[in-house]
């Protein structure tokens, strides 16, 4: 979900991290997944340099990186709330984060909430919510930027499943939408099939009722490769409107390569 936002003169990178499903099928990543991790490093890392603008949605090490904590060098750090609706991990990392940083960005500002101008660009970022149904996996900040275009960032809502998830995208009503997507691979252990439900009716709900032209969907639900039958209804609202349903990579122009989901199948045949 590490995403470059360039406005003007303005870059703004939200979410500077990656990581890898330390098991998955009873496997730990394959080397060709930890050598993308580090390209992606990489990459991270060249785009902090563009950016004026750091933002932490929240404290999970694939959105962040407290051992990273160079690529806020002399920024403006935008960060969710580091002590209030956070849970012990997450405050254990933000605070780590803050100490590491303080004395080297430009500024820092706890965000939940809030609105923010910079040139002509406007950042408005949701109250805390749940990272998916309820509080246990901690709280996250959606991120709404607006100019003469809007794009938002769903952060980690896996769904969007809850109310005020869905509340705060149709009342930004945005243009582009990268959304982190259900949980889909955890349905039937995690999260019984009304989960997976809601979140397709409200991503349907939020294709019909907003102006968005393209929908990229990420993150939870491509870590299985048929994710996107287990959403075709979304399709089907999106064709019916001419709007764009792609993955993030297509977005950059990229192959999707589901790795993860291919991690047996990597074992399998790659040596």
């Amino acid at each position: 979900m590490a995403t470059f936002v360039s406005a003007g003169d303005l870059g703004i990178l939200i979410d500077p991290g990656v990581d890898l499903a330390p098991m998955r099928f009873r496997l730990p990543p394959h080397r060709i997944e930890l050598e993308r991790k580090a390209q992606h490093w990489d990459s991270i890392k060249t785009y902090a340099k563009k950016a004026r603008i750091l933002i932490v949605t929240h404290y999970h090490h694939d959105h962040f990186h407290e051992d990273e904590w160079g690529l806020f060098r002399g920024k403006q750090v935008l960060l969710k709330h580091p002590t209030r609706n956070i849970n012990f991990n997450q405050k254990r990392r933000a605070k780590l984060l803050l100490e590491r940083i303080k004395n080297v960005v430009d500024d820092i500002q706890y965000v939940d909430g809030k609105a923010f101008v910079f040139d002509n660009l406007k950042i408005l970022f949701s109250q805390a919510t749940c990272h998916g149904i309820n509080d246990r996996s901690g709280y996250v900040i959606q991120v709404s930027i607006r100019s003469d275009t809007s794009f938002l960032h769903t952060s980690d809502v896996t769904g969007p499943v809850l109310p005020d998830q869905v509340e705060f995208i149709l009342h930004e009503n945005p243009d582009t939408i990268i959304c982190d997507g259900p949980v889909s691979y955890m349905v039937g252990s995690k999260y019984d099939t009304s989960y997976l439900d809601t979140c397709v009716e409200n991503l349907v709900s939020i294709v019909e009722k907003t102006k968005v032209r393209r929908l990229v969907l990420e993150h939870h639900l491509l870590r299985e490769l048929d994710w996107k039958d287990k959403i075709a209804p979304v399709f089907d609202a999106a064709r019916r409107k001419g709007i764009e349903v792609t993955t993030a990579a297509e977005f950059a122009g990229q192959e999707t390569d589901l790795l993860e989901a291919r991690r047996k199948e990597l074992y399998k045949h790659v040596g």
